[in-house]
């Protein structure tokens, strides 16, 4: 492998059909590049995580995969609402998806959570009106 490698994903707004594609993307590229399960499992549920709350509650938006030996960085980009209160948002269980999400087996307020529980960093600037940008790392060590 190269030093880095460059990933770039566009995530629709509301379209549950494609949810998931860039994370599935993602974890293939990672398997052959031959990183061990434990990695790929962690880069894959916080990636798809952030993608399914880009569908739910920002329009969609952009994902950027930086993939060095050292680590997997994925920056999430949109251009939604932005987040009133991210310490409320990172609380298990606190959802702001409407019924029609929930009903679709979303929306049950653990994205955040486990997006932060299985990077090793993770790190969130959001404008209200603006968007907000889930800026996540998993280290390989």
């Amino acid at each position: 492998m190269a030093d880095t490698m460059k990933l770039h994903y566009t995530v629709d707004a509301d379209d549950f059909t494609v949810a998931g594609e860039a994370s599935g993307a993602v974890k293939k590229v990672l398997k052959q590049l031959g990183f061990s399960s434990d990695i790929i499992r962690k880069v894959a549920v916080a990636m798809y995580e952030c993608e399914i709350n880009m569908v739910i509650h920002a329009d969609g938006g952009v994902i950027d995969v930086e993939i060095t030996p050292e680590k997997i960085r994925m920056i999430h980009s949109d251009k939604g609402p932005g987040i009133k209160d991210i310490e409320k948002a990172m609380q298990e269980g606190f959802s702001t998806a409407d019924e029609k999400v929930r009903e679709l087996g979303f929306g049950a307020g653990m994205g955040l959570p486990n997006m932060k529980r299985y990077t090793d960093e993770m790190n969130i600037t959001t404008k209200i009106g603006e968007g907000t940008v889930v800026d996540m790392t998993v280290y390989v060590k």
